[in-house]
């Protein structure tokens, strides 16, 4: 059975001036994966991230989103997708539940505040401001956030960055509840590990380029076919596997 393309990108391309961010990529998200965009900085994802969610104008190619037109069909597209914001995105002074009411309100959507805060954990935060947050629950909330209008397709760009082993994993945990629950989920990140244990299929990303496109798996096999040796012994557990083991996988607070 073949899978449906719920994204098609064809021969994208952006220019600012002279500079080519992105050059000629072309690729299709499959409906109810994981796909990731990986790439060193600026190497064009976030810009073609941008692109598709209809944030940012192509300079030429074409753009399918569920069948929609990324020229044509903005506000289509834009009722059916979900984009985490980034921290400065949110009213730091508002509370979390003032803050899901007035996104519900920009998609005229009624929404259970407090199960969406409970699938993330926040339960307990509903009534305390953004700004008090620690790092890993103003990414979990911001996660939330993308929900809110239950869309087809999430967009996370680099959604760990910065926070801790235990915030990260749960963060994987939560990314895969969203797929589980219908979504088809494209992130970006630095972290590797990270995308070896998300993704279904990674594309990466440099120069404005595609240079690779597979499972983590296959790339890895392809990888060592090709002659590949470490340089050092690898151990069967990490130092954040030690980390992990050592002090719980639960949802905790910065203290």
């Amino acid at each position: 059975m073949s899978r449906k393309p719920v994204i098609t990108v064809n021969n994208l391309v952006k220019s600012y001036g002279d500079v080519q961010a992105v050059r000629g990529i072309s690729f299709e998200v499959f409906e109810g994966e994981i796909f990731g965009l990986l790439g060193p900085n600026g190497a064009g994802k976030t810009t073609t991230l941008e692109i598709i969610e209809t944030l940012r104008e192509k300079s030429s190619g074409t753009i399918t989103v569920a069948g929609f037109d990324v020229n044509r069909d903005k506000n289509q597209i834009k009722q059916i997708i979900g984009v985490q914001l980034q921290a400065a995105g949110y009213y730091p002074n508002l509370n979390l539940s003032e803050l899901i009411h007035l996104f519900s309100g920009l998609y005229n959507r009624k929404t259970d505040v407090y199960q969406l805060l409970h699938s993330v954990g926040l339960e307990e935060k509903a009534k305390a401001k953004f700004k008090e947050l620690s790092g890993g629950q103003k990414q979990r909330f911001s996660i939330a956030t993308t929900l809110i209008n239950q869309p087809q397709i999430v967009f996370l760009d680099e959604p760990t960055t910065g926070l801790d082993p235990h915030a990260r994993r749960n963060l994987w945990e939560l990314i895969k509840e969203v797929r589980s629950k219908g979504a088809t989920v494209v992130l970006t990140t630095h972290y590797m590990e990270e995308a070896e244990s998300l993704c279904d299929r990674v594309a990466i990303i440099e120069k404005g380029q595609i240079i690779a496109l597979d499972t983590p798996s296959l790339l890895i096999d392809q990888l060592i076919a090709s002659g590949f040796q470490r340089k050092t012994v690898v151990k069967e557990a990490t130092l954040e596997d030690v980390f992990l083991s050592l002090t719980g996988h639960e949802w905790r607070d910065d203290a």
